[in-house]
């Protein structure tokens, strides 16, 4: 146990026993009863997610300003078509690169031949495990896309600016292409650096 999480001993809820209340396709739901910082027990109701990755495409156009690549996918839960950075979830056992290469290339047909991990985010850390790991790919290459059955996307570009405008208007609500754009004001200020891994 680290210094940091040693402090957190009074925040911290344990285990005492679980229950799966919902075995789905990829989803399942758990039922926890917990022991609370203060003695007292609780229950949680959470999503077990086997973790995604979301990929932030890159184009320079002629003026070398800074392009990305998304998609507008309908999304049942929300009755509405979503702007979104490509994204999917990991197979078992996947590694996350791959699962990046593989979910880009599916999704849109592009294969980048630079790619950097940025980070990670938890959208949804009150009933979910789900987290999604964040990959910046760029020289891009236009292939054939592989879209799963029963998948319907449009591939989209944009310029970095636009993409900005629109999630201040409102036109863009998904959280992790939001996230996704808080990065990417950041790389392009220079603020944050990537580690870009050659593949060619």
């Amino acid at each position: 146990m680290t210094s940091m999480q040693a402090d957190d001993a009074h925040l911290v809820e344990l285990k005492q026993s679980s229950q799966e209340i919902l075995v789905g396709k990829f989803l399942h739901a758990n039922r926890d009863v917990v022991s609370l910082p203060d003695g007292a027990s609780a229950t949680r109701e959470y999503f077990v997610h086997p973790g995604a990755v979301m990929i932030i495409p890159l184009i320079t156009d002629e003026q070398g300003k800074t392009q990305v690549v998304l998609e507008r996918q309908f999304r049942y839960p929300v009755g509405r078509v979503m702007i979104e950075f490509p994204a999917g979830k990991l197979d078992p056992g996947e590694d996350l690169r791959a699962c990046a290469q593989r979910e880009l290339h599916e999704e849109t047909g592009y294969i980048a031949a630079e790619w950097a991990r940025a980070g990670v985010l938890h959208p949804a850390i009150a009933y979910s495990t789900e987290f999604i790991d964040i990959w910046f790919a760029r020289q891009l290459k236009l292939d054939q896309r592989k879209l799963d059955q029963g998948e319907f996307l449009d591939v989209i570009t944009v310029s970095a600016d636009e993409l900005m405008q629109w999630c201040s208007l409102g036109k863009v609500t998904d959280a992790k292409t939001l996230t996704g754009v808080l990065w990417l004001q950041n790389v392009i200020s220079g603020a944050w650096k990537l580690d870009w891994l050659s593949l060619a």
